[in-house]
């Protein structure tokens, strides 16, 4: 028993939740999954959020040790989420599925991942690759077969790990003002005009966005193969391929199925003359073509980095982005410390408390935050 509120695994989705209930039966745990799930992914991520915040302020989970799961197609989801809502989780899990599906998103930032490990368990072809990958872009990701998990052994991992409330370094970055709250700071607004070259993007990129120039035709994920089954073509098109044509090999390289072609257009990052081999009934078509690569403006983000030194009593604060944000300060940091945003010494700090730093006219403030 626990003489507090007990840890707790956090789901994404509801329907989700009946196998976590199995996963924690005996360890004093409980499971928070929302009332009801929404239909969008970004709705989901606050309907949890909201639930977990909800536990915690009615004293049914310690906020220490809140651990969010998914299983097979909710794996993706965790990862989601932790980039969307980095601070309220100590650890991670997630069984299956992948994070590939989250990567193509666009919103999966590795900064956020800085304080909340994840442990992916998975048996799939290339996800050991796919792990290396993302632990050298800085996700804070441990990759282990899924072969002989058991549930002792992950809750043990879980219990390795602890979220700090105000934790002494802080990292995070986001593209929506409504998903910028950061342990102890709370991005409110941004402008992009407000650079700060020092604060480079660390959003995974989910490729070059390469494609073949056949026009904007549509193939099953799923399908096994051989090659690519053409399955929607849009209305009055005009380009060489027809419903049901296969698409088996490009310059010469055969394709084994959906998956496959996915990873072999993922590499091309260069627009350049292609080759594509089309099984059309028991004709075989060549198509001269071209690897394109969309172009557009990437995403305007916000950053914010947090750090306080003992040593020389500073909160220091480094942004991108942000022309307002609140501070809270808790007691063991407020006694004659300094408040610096970007590179400026704003106030000297006597007590705990949320300051609010904004940018005026280029100028920056702090001041107390309103009631």
């Amino acid at each position: 028993m626990y003489a507090a509120a007990p840890p707790a695994i956090a789901v994404v989705d509801s329907a989700d939740a009946a196998q976590w209930q199995t996963f924690v039966q005996g360890t004093g745990w409980r499971v928070i999954s929302p009332a009801a799930s929404p239909a969008g992914i970004d709705q989901k991520v606050q309907a949890v959020a909201t639930a977990v915040q909800e536990a915690i302020q009615k004293s049914e989970a310690d906020p220490a040790h809140i651990y969010l799961a998914g299983r097979g197609d909710a794996a993706a989801a965790v990862f989601y989420t932790i980039s969307r809502v980095p601070d309220l989780w100590a650890a991670a899990i997630a069984v299956g599925g992948s994070p590939q599906p989250a990567i193509e998103t666009g919103r999966i930032f590795t900064a956020n991942f800085g304080r909340v490990p994840v442990l992916w368990l998975s048996a799939g072809d290339g996800d050991e690759a796919l792990a290396k990958q993302l632990k050298t872009a800085g996700l804070n990701l441990e990759w282990r077969t899924s072969n002989g998990a058991t549930n002792a052994s992950l809750v043990d991992w879980l219990k390795q790990h602890q979220r700090d409330e105000f934790p002494a370094e802080i990292d995070c970055e986001t593209n929506a003002p409504v998903f910028a709250r950061c342990y102890w700071v709370q991005m409110a607004k941004f402008d992009p005009n407000e650079r700060n070259d020092v604060l480079a993007s660390t959003r995974l990129k989910a490729g070059a966005g390469a494609m073949l120039d056949l026009g904007n035709f549509g193939f099953k994920t799923d399908d096994a193969g051989p090659g690519v089954l053409v399955a929607t073509l849009p209305q009055h098109y005009s380009g060489p391929l027809k419903l049901q044509d296969r698409i088996v090999a490009i310059d010469g390289k055969p394709i084994e199925n959906a998956a496959e072609y996915k990873r072999m257009i993922e590499k091309f990052t260069d627009e350049k003359p292609a080759v594509v081999t089309v099984q059309r009934g028991k004709d075989r078509i060549r198509i001269d073509t071209r690897i394109v690569i969309p172009r557009g403006d990437p995403p305007i983000t916000a950053r914010v980095q947090g750090k306080y030194d003992p040593e020389d009593k500073e909160i220091l604060i480094i942004s991108r982005t942000v022309t307002e944000m609140r501070v809270t300060v808790p007691p063991q940091w407020a006694q004659d410390s300094k408040l610096m945003w970007n590179g400026l010494t704003l106030e000297k700090i006597e007590a705990p408390g949320c300051w609010l730093l904004t940018v005026d006219k280029e100028i920056l403030h702090a001041a107390k935050c309103p009631n």
